[in-house]
């Protein structure tokens, strides 16, 4: 399966989580946030938030401000 991090294709496992995606890219640290198709997904939903062909995923750092 194929989705999109950050602008760059990554293949991943059938059915991967964003939690293994995470994982596999190394990418498992502090202070990050995740978005799903345009779509901020909480951290304590990752494990569980399955990934499909195409999707579009943004990594950043998160940053508090006001």
């Amino acid at each position: 399966m194929k989705v999109k991090v950050n602008d760059e294709i990554v293949e991943l496992e059938d059915a991967a989580t964003l939690s293994e995606l995470l994982a596999q890219l190394s990418r498992h640290q502090p202070g990050i946030a995740l978005a799903v198709n345009h779509t901020i997904v909480p951290r304590q939903s990752w494990a569980q938030c399955r990934l499909t062909e195409g999707d579009d995923i943004l990594v950043f750092q998160a940053i508090a401000g006001g």
